[in-house]
């Protein structure tokens, strides 16, 4: 008999990233609501893996964005709080869509991480090849993450 592992993993990045989507697919049911309206998610929601030998723990959490108001600033603290304590931190990111200032602040909140980031490139199928690979190229100057998984 093998050791049974257990492991925490947060799902981050901006609105309508596909954060939710990708939980529900990991955990092989629906537990997040998925729609194109931004700002759906907006407390984490905890789904749980478990397979013979392991259980991952996932977090999805609301997407951090630029805060209008109290509720955009306390949905922001949500996700920044399940930066911490994590084994692994997800950071799903929509490929179809340009690099912007919203990109640059989490990539500098995260660079303060001291987790291991698996950089999740989404929506890959809206974009060519070679964008696809410039895209890969110019995250990887921004940040050193764990992997970077084209989905």
């Amino acid at each position: 008999m093998t050791d049974f592992k257990s492991g925490f993993v947060s799902i981050v990045g901006r609105p309508n990233a596909g954060k939710s989507t990708l939980i529900n697919q990991l955990v092989k049911q629906k537990i997040a609501i998925v729609t194109d309206k931004p700002q759906t998610t907006r407390d984490a929601i905890i789904g749980v893996l478990t397979e013979e030998e392991y259980q991952i723990i996932f977090t999805d959490t609301p997407g951090v964005h630029k805060p209008k108001h109290e509720l955009g600033n306390r949905m922001n603290a949500i996700a920044y709080s399940n930066f911490r304590g994590m084994d692994l931190i997800y950071y799903l990111m929509d490929a179809s869509v340009p690099f912007g200032t919203g990109d640059q602040f989490i990539i500098d909140k995260l660079a303060k991480v001291k987790t291991p980031i698996i950089l999740v490139l989404n929506k890959i199928d809206a974009i060519s090849q070679d964008a696809l690979l410039l895209r890969i190229v110019e995250m990887k100057e921004k940040l050193d993450f764990a992997e970077i998984v084209p989905l």
